[in-house]
């Protein structure tokens, strides 16, 4: 265990201590203690920097499963440290927002954040893992404890359905992406990232490769919100907006857009790819934006404007794949689509990290989020206000903020797509730029509606449950550090460029192209009059026409389908799911033991027998077999006369006795087979069982005589007839098909060496399969004390009665 997966793992460490803490020091706010650990984390990936800059990258392993192929291999490259970097730094300033945001006397702290360390954890993992199988299991961590946060206030009705709806369709995916993990391994026979990407040009042509293409995308796509399963996000801002703030604006919902870029260098360059990647991506964007404009609670628009951004930042990765088909490209050709990517992932963090907390903020000082309600808060919430101003223009791209540079290198990308000869894109690919366009007046407008619906306007202050005023300045320091950044990174993007997103693109470019070619990013806001800017000036001019007339059009909504909507067509599937899943639960949960055993022995003939049949497994070879003696024929007949006794019996008497006769002719054969120590083994244990079944049936009520008698069931007597014949035929055939010496020999030879014993049953129960008997009897011991506890309890009650 190497320093690097300390630091992966420190999170889940933590994470134990703070029950501790919260307990022992109450009078201090948890989250106080728990800032130190993110920070701690932050500046130790932020040391790495510089080997990334030079072009290195970490790796460092440590063994879990080495004979399956699984190791914990922590990797870090510039993309898994831009993730890393996000996830602490926003992390440190989501926790130190947390401790003015949540009552250390009203909220289980404790709680809150050992899940909140979990999802930290877990992220790392997901971005810092090279192994698909390690990837895959903090995968569904981040799963669990988003689930936990998400329904953190679990009174609440819509807190438990979010967090439900968000993990049902987030593990849906994530268990499709790990059969596109497995379908890898098979082309591959390696779960290493890096190893899949060197084995790329071998397995394009595979007849796995577009399913498993395909399958981690679904992951992908259910993660990062994309149509249609962008769903969950809106009903999971029920969660805190800490949370909000950290798991929907940058780390969360951005683990899908991590595995698009991880993945670019497998699948990249194929027409399947392009077209999922950024044909869903550039629709997701105009959906969630055209959605958002309709929301009238804050957080629910900034839900829809993050399903649009993402859309956005996942159309961009997919148009920049196209670029690999072509045969000459130059360097600002092939980046700026995915290079406008990596950039905008790093500015969307800062003004929707920003924005999640101006809501926050406004909610917890007004008590409502309803922009209906709210208005004129400019004035009584100045800093507030400025905040949201930064966050919100620059999320609508516009300038001096570092929303419009990676704005307009998303419409030089969708525009530069509609020139490409490939795909068919010289035709429809017109559609890329003007979907995009369109898109992004609705962000404009959307953005517009945050600010100015909540400062300006009437201030209404008989519709507020309280009487607002700015927040608290400790409430007050997150936001102004991310609004300072959106700021910073528009009038000085050379602080990212080449520290930062550089060899982020290093990551995936040079696995494409080739490792000794090189490219450098450049990021400079003013490019001439082209037709980017053309186009930002439309969306501007468009855009704020539409808000002023916003309430003539925003009828339109009402025209939209509200019976077919694919929340409604989601409630509907888990409806039909329950209701079936009852109906066939009712239908073979009968409450009787016959009926279970039926099915049991149903499944195990026709899989069994199937099996036999269809790989030809049954074959019949008694060379080697003994000669059936007259005493054994004898003790065989004896041995189905007890049996049958004991279906037929009128009393349990004659019940138990035929039972034991059953036993004791089993001993006897033990003898005729020159085994006296298994012998004597049953012996004993049949006459323990008769003693213990003769004085357990001696308590019970007497015997009812049966008024009727037995019918005959065929049902019954196929089934017995076919589980006999089963488990003939296995036995026959397994004593028949040996391919090698039987284990009994070990045991033979090795028991009294070994072990000292010359009763070779005992030796194998005690010593050689010692834990086995251990565990078994301990679990008489637990059903003996729970029988106990029962009779007790009910002898004490019949007591208590009389």
């Amino acid at each position: 265990m190497t320093l690097l997966h300390v630091a992966i793992l420190a999170p889940f460490l933590f994470a134990i201590l703070v029950p501790f803490l919260y307990k022992y020091f109450r009078q201090v706010h948890t989250g106080w203690f728990v800032l130190v650990l993110p920070i701690a984390l932050f500046v130790y990936f932020f040391q790495f920097i510089g080997d990334m800059m030079e072009g290195e990258t970490i790796t460092q392993t440590a063994n879990w499963i080495p004979s399956l192929g699984i190791n914990f291999t922590a990797y870090i490259d510039g993309l898994g440290l831009l993730f890393a970097l996000l996830i602490t730094g926003i992390g440190s300033l989501v926790i130190l927002y947390s401790i003015y945001y949540l009552s250390k006397d009203k909220e289980k702290l404790n709680t809150f954040y050992v899940y909140l360390l979990m999802f930290m954890g877990a992220m790392l993992g997901v971005v810092l893992s090279d192994n698909l199988i390690v990837l895959y299991t903090f995968w569904e961590f981040t799963s669990l404890s988003s689930f936990l946060l998400i329904g953190f206030w679990y009174t609440r009705e819509k807190s438990r359905y979010g967090a439900q709806k968000s993990m049902m369709i987030t593990i849906f995916g994530g268990l499709l992406m790990l059969g596109g993990f497995i379908m890898l391994y098979l082309m591959t026979n390696t779960f290493s990232i890096r190893e899949i990407i060197d084995q790329v040009p071998n397995i394009v042509e595979h007849e796995l490769f577009i399913p498993a293409l395909i399958l981690i995308l679904f992951g992908a796509f259910t993660k990062s919100a994309q149509f249609p399963f962008y769903i969950w996000l809106p009903d999971a801002m029920e969660a805190p907006t800490p949370v909000s703030a950290y798991l929907h604006s940058a780390t969360m919902v951005k683990a899908g857009i991590y595995i698009v870029a991880r993945f670019s260098p497998i699948f990249a360059g194929t027409p399947e790819w392009f077209w999922i990647v950024s044909s869903f991506g550039i629709f997701t964007m105009f959906w969630g934006s055209f959605n958002a404009v309709k929301q009238t609670d804050l957080k629910s628009i900034l839900a829809f404007s993050t399903v649009s951004q993402l859309g956005m930042i996942m159309a961009m990765l997919g148009v920049g794949s196209a670029a690999l088909v072509l045969d000459s490209i130059d360097d600002s050709y092939f980046t700026v689509a995915t290079l406008a990517a990596v950039f905008h992932l790093i500015n969307h963090a800062t003004f929707k990290g920003s924005l999640f907390m101006v809501v926050g903020i406004v909610d917890h000082e007004t008590g409502t989020r309803d922009i209906r309600k709210l208005g004129g808060l400019m004035n009584i919430m100045p800093i507030t206000f400025t905040i949201s101003i930064i966050g919100a223009f620059s999320m609508a791209g516009l300038p001096p903020f570092n929303g419009f540079l990676s704005k307009e290198m998303f419409f030089t990308s969708m525009v530069r797509v509609a020139e490409m000869n490939v795909f068919n894109l010289e035709s429809i690919g017109i559609l890329f730029p003007v979907i995009a366009w369109i898109a992004s007046i609705f962000t404009f407008i959307y953005s517009m509606i945050i600010v100015f619906k909540t400062f300006a306007g009437k201030y209404q202050p008989e519709k507020l449950k309280v009487t607002p005023h700015e927040a608290p300045i400790g409430m007050l320091i997150s936001p102004i550090i991310l609004a300072s950044l959106v700021l910073i990174f528009f009038f000085f993007p050379s602080l990212l460029e080449y520290t930062i997103i550089e060899p982020a693109m290093a990551s995936i470019i040079p696995s494409m192209l080739g490792a000794e070619e090189k490219f450098h990013v450049h990021i400079y806001p003013w490019h001439g009059f082209n037709t980017e800017l053309y186009m930002t000036i439309g969306v501007v001019i468009i855009g704020v026409i539409a808000y002023l007339l916003l309430t003539k059009w925003i009828g339109i909504y009402r025209f939209t389908p509200q019976k077919l909507t694919l929340n409604k067509g989601y409630d509907a599937t888990l409806r039909g799911l329950d209701k079936s899943s009852s109906k066939i639960t009712r239908f073979y949960m009968t409450g009787f033991i016959r009926d279970y055993l039926s099915y049991i022995f149903i499944f195990m003939i026709v899989i069994l027998g199937t099996s036999l049949i269809l790989k030809e497994g049954f074959s019949l070879d008694l060379t080697k077999t003994a000669p059936v003696g007259v005493y054994e024929a004898i003790l065989a007949v004896v041995m189905v006369c007890g049996t049958i006794t004991v279906l037929f019996a009128k009393s349990r008497l004659t019940s138990i006795i035929a039972l034991g006769s059953v036993g004791y002719s089993l001993s006897l054969f033990f003898v005729l087979f020159r085994a006296p120590d298994l012998a004597l083994t049953q012996l004993c244990v049949e006459t323990v069982s008769v003693a213990l079944f003769l004085l357990c049936f001696y308590h019970l009520p007497e015997f009812k005589k049966r008024e009727k008698k037995l019918s005959f069931n065929l049902k019954n007597l196929i089934i017995s007839l076919g589980v006999g014949t089963i488990v003939t035929l296995l036995g026959l055939a397994a004593n028949s098909q040996r391919i090698s010496e039987t284990i009994s020999s070990y045991y033979v030879e090795n028991s009294y060496k070994l072990a000292g014993g010359k009763n070779m049953v005992n030796v194998i129960l005690v010593d050689f399969r010692g834990f086995d008997t251990l565990f078994e009897i301990t679990v008489l011991g637990i059903a003996a004390l729970g029988i106990y506890g029962m009779i007790r309890l009910q002898v004490r009650k019949e007591e208590e009665k009389g």
